[in-house]
């Protein structure tokens, strides 16, 4: 690699890294100012401490991430995950926290939509090994599945501009959040209500979803665009039938030829 060539692939890196410290930050901020909001379902479902603790754990990842020097984004998602993990009290550390650091080493090549994607698939799948839990047993999964599902096919299959295809997961995430309220919990404190857990918002899915949103707001804002209005559903459903009716299957191709 030439110097000029390094020397970019530095910037970049820094770059990536001050977006991470820059989304770190933002997310803090939101989860501080819905502190209440959080304990409060937490209150209905739970101990009550769901809003203290992310709050606190939050703050101070915050702190943790800007002390680090000219860091790469794995780095601050990592050091960020590492704080949440001892910070941030119950179940909520080890899956907020604990999946943040497997996830961050999908990011040793910086911010990227493949990258992205991976580090989606990673975290979910270590918040899903972590609680043992799956959609529909009311808790962040049913948040977090919708967000990274609709995300992974917007980049992968729709071929969407990454801006737009986060503005998609959030809104897939807040579908999934309202998902929580009609159904039992499964898993968790909640879960110990049986069928008293329905009616109520689950907390740790509230959360994911402020983060997701602020994620979305800080990558708009860097990126100088508003943030776009769009829903979860997709454009461009395949229609196998419709396909084969246009002459433009496999089958018709084989055929011509």
């Amino acid at each position: 690699m030439s110097g000029d060539g390094a020397a970019a692939g530095d910037d970049r890196a820094t770059d990536d890294g001050a977006a991470v410290v820059a989304a770190v930050e933002a997310v803090a901020e939101r989860i501080e100012a819905e502190r209440d909001h959080l304990t409060q379902l937490d209150s209905a479902i739970g101990d009550a401490d769901h809003g203290g603790n992310m709050a606190r754990g939050w703050a101070e990842a915050a702190d943790a991430a800007r002390d680090l020097d000219d860091p790469d984004a794995e780095t601050v998602a990592k050091t960020v995950g590492k704080t949440l993990m001892s910070e941030v009290g119950g179940a909520s550390g080890p899956l907020f926290g604990g999946s943040l650091v497997f996830a961050a080493a999908e990011l040793d090549e910086g911010i990227t939509p493949e990258t992205a994607v991976a580090f989606a698939e990673t975290y979910l799948e270590k918040v899903e090994d972590r609680g043992d839990a799956r959609v529909g047993d009311q808790t962040m999964v049913d948040a977090l599945t919708p967000a990274v599902h609709t995300f992974k096919k917007s980049i992968e299959v729709d071929d969407l501009p990454p801006i737009e295809a986060l503005a998609k997961a959030v809104d897939a995430a807040e579908r999934g959040v309202a998902f929580t309220v009609p159904i039992r919990a499964r898993k968790g404190r909640a879960s110990y209500l049986g069928w008293r857990s329905v009616g109520h918002q689950d907390p740790g899915a509230t959360s994911a979803l402020f983060i997701l949103e602020e994620l979305l707001a800080v990558a708009a804002d860097r990126l100088g665009v508003d943030v776009p209005e769009t829903d979860a559903a997709s454009p461009t459903i395949p229609d196998e039938d419709a396909d084969e009716a246009a002459g433009d299957s496999p089958e018709a191709d084989s055929e011509d030829g």
